[in-house]
Order: structure tokens, then C-alpha cells, then sequence
């Protein structure tokens, strides 16, 4: 009894005293810990203000500014425009030819990568000989760079000496025999999403294979047991529960087709091109070769900068409208 009426009056003696304060000798200890804290993400810090926040703000400077025809000094000469380079791609055929030809690229790679992932995911989910070298083999396209699978696959689509060209050569297609698979308007930018869909296709599977091997057998069981198909579990309990990875491989494809560029570069170069009412335009002139070619062939650098900005203000706002309808649909 005595021992709980002491220890009522410590804790009543406690909260009469307030909060703690720290004592003088602790101080100078925390700003040597905040101080060793600042110093270990100070590189971090500086890597990213160089190369990633000052080139934002300087690329906003550039778009604001152009290059006299006359000058050849492109970054000394420069004269602020205001707007004027935003308002001159509201008129520029072309610059909406490249938007036009980045959505027809997305519409082509966003389903095909999802769906080539997830078949590989669900193929290699099950207990083959040898599952790992599969694995293995898959994956690491993804980690070469876009530059030498976009040559290899030009080799392979060349109406010369590309080896696909031949395979349907010796069944009695013809088709591709004079011009290849890249040299011909309808078949050149779905040729450029194969190579980036097999390239990418390792990824995929392995967020998809991550997924469905989190999922309880015990559902597969319970649905086996009510005498679900093969097609009823997966429609009814991978799909679902798969939808976050869905999800995330539309966002990264929406964003990986809008900044589209090195396969362009490697394999087709923008064209071969194509009549739109009397204008000659590349078929495969998607918007950020058009922001390369307007900055390092043409300089420029103002006008390539506000591309670049309506580039992002049309990622932003596909990403908030894929988030809104598949956040909407998770969420039913």
C-alpha cells in the first residue's frame, strides 16, 4: 500500500514537471549527430541538384527563351520569348504527328508487355526442368542496353540479311523480301514494339511471378473443390490479385512510351515515310525523337525544352487518369 501511494506521487511529481528538456551536455551531442547525418547524404545532395534538379530549372529557363537564326553562339545569345514557343506547337503538324504516332506506340506496347509478362509468369510458375535457366534466359535482355538489341533486331528485320526475312522466304512470303519489316509504314512501328517487348519482357515476368507465388494455394484448392476451371481460377483469382503489378507495368509503360527514343534512334530513325495530306511524315515519329532531332540536329534548345514540358504535362495527366480508372475498379 505504501509502495503504491509513493509511486503515485513520482508520477504525479513527474507530470507537475512538464516535458523533458534536454540537458546542455546532450545538445551539442544531437548537432554532432544531425551534423555526421548532413555529411553522409551530402554527395547524394550535390549528384542530384547538378544532374537532376538544376537541368529542370535550366530546361524551364530554355523554354522560355530561342536562339536567333542568325547567332551560332546557342547558349549565349539567348532571347527570352515568353510563351511563344509553347504557342507555336499548337500549329506544328508535325509536333502533333509525334503525339499522335507516342499513343499509337503506347496503345501497341502497354498490352503487349503486360500480356507477354504474364504468360512467361504463369508458364514459369509451374515446376518445369531447368525453371531457373528459364528464368535466367528471360531476364536478361532487360539488363542490355537499347542501342545493341535495337541494332541486332535491325539485322534480324533486314530485307538482306535478316534472318526473318528468309524464314518467310523459304514458307512463300514475299512481302518483306524488297523493303524488310522496317523499311515499310504499316509493319515499322509494330516491329519497333516486338523487339521492346521482348527486351522488356523479363521484368515484367518477374513482378507477375513475385505476385502469384504470394497468392494462397489455399484459394486454387477451395476453387478446385467448387469445380472451377483452369481459366475460371485464373479470371476469378490471379487477375484480381495480380492487379497492383497491372497496375504499375501501365504507369512505367505509359511513361516508357512518351519518353521513347534509343529503339527509334537504333532502328528506324523516325521513318520510312509516309503521304498525310501531301506532308511526308515518319511513321515511327514518335515525340522524343522529334525533342532529339529539334535540339541536336536543328539547336533549337528553347522550342525542344517546351516540348519537353508538354511531354510531362501529358504524362501527368494520363498517369492521374490511369490511377483514377484502375483505382476506381480496384476499389469496387
Amino acid at each position: 500500500m505504501q509502495e503504491g501511494l509513493e509511486a503515485r506521487e513520482a508520477t504525479q511529481g513527474s507530470r507537475s514537471a512538464g516535458p523533458r528538456r534536454p540537458s546542455r551536455g546532450l545538445r551539442p551531442a544531437r548537432v554532432r549527430e544531425n551534423l555526421s547525418a548532413y555529411m553522409f547524404i551530402a554527395p547524394f545532395m550535390i549528384i542530384f541538384g547538378v544532374f537532376l534538379a538544376y537541368p529542370v530549372f535550366y530546361s524551364l529557363y530554355l523554354a522560355l527563351h530561342r536562339v536567333p537564326t542568325d547567332s551560332f553562339d546557342v547558349f549565349g545569345s539567348l532571347r527570352f520569348v515568353g510563351l511563344a514557343n509553347f504557342q507555336l506547337l499548337f500549329s506544328d503538324v508535325k509536333f502533333w504527328w509525334s503525339v499522335l504516332m507516342t499513343l499509337y506506340y503506347a496503345a501497341l506496347i502497354i498490352p503487349a508487355g503486360i500480356a507477354v509478362s504474364l504468360t512467361l509468369a504463369l508458364l514459369l510458375n509451374n515446376r518445369l526442368k531447368a525453371v531457373a535457366f528459364y528464368r535466367s534466359a528471360f531476364f536478361m535482355p532487360y539488363v542490355l542496353d537499347m542501342l545493341v538489341i535495337g541494332i541486332v533486331w535491325t539485322l534480324i528485320y533486314s530485307p538482306h540479311v535478316g534472318i526473318l526475312v528468309r524464314i518467310l522466304e523459304s514458307v512463300g512470303i514475299t512481302a518483306f523480301s524488297e523493303r524488310g519489316f522496317l523499311g515499310m509504314p504499316s509493319t515499322a512501328m509494330p516491329a519497333v514494339v516486338l523487339t521492346n517487348v521482348l527486351k522488356g519482357a523479363g521484368f515484367g515476368m518477374i513482378l507477375y511471378l513475385s505476385a502469384i507465388q504470394n497468392i494462397p494455394q489455399s484459394l486454387y484448392e477451395a476453387a478446385s473443390i467448387d469445380g472451377a476451371s483452369g481459366w475460371q481460377r485464373f479470371r476469378s483469382i490471379t487477375l484480381p490479385l495480380v492487379k497492383p503489378i497491372t497496375f504499375f507495368m501501365v504507369i512505367i509503360g505509359t511513361i516508357s512510351a512518351l519518353n521513347a527514343f534509343v529503339e527509334v534512334y537504333a532502328m528506324t530513325g523516325g521513318g520510312p515515310n509516309v503521304d498525310v495530306g501531301g506532308r511526308a511524315l515518319g511513321a515511327t515519329w514518335v515525340t522524343g525523337y522529334y525533342v532529339f532531332d529539334t535540339f541536336y540536329n536543328q539547336f533549337r534548345l528553347g522550342y525542344a525544352a517546351s516540348m519537353s514540358y508538354v511531354l510531362l504535362a501529358l504524362t501527368l495527366v494520363v498517369t492521374f487518369v490511369n490511377r483514377h480508372f484502375l483505382g476506381a475498379e480496384e476499389e469496387r
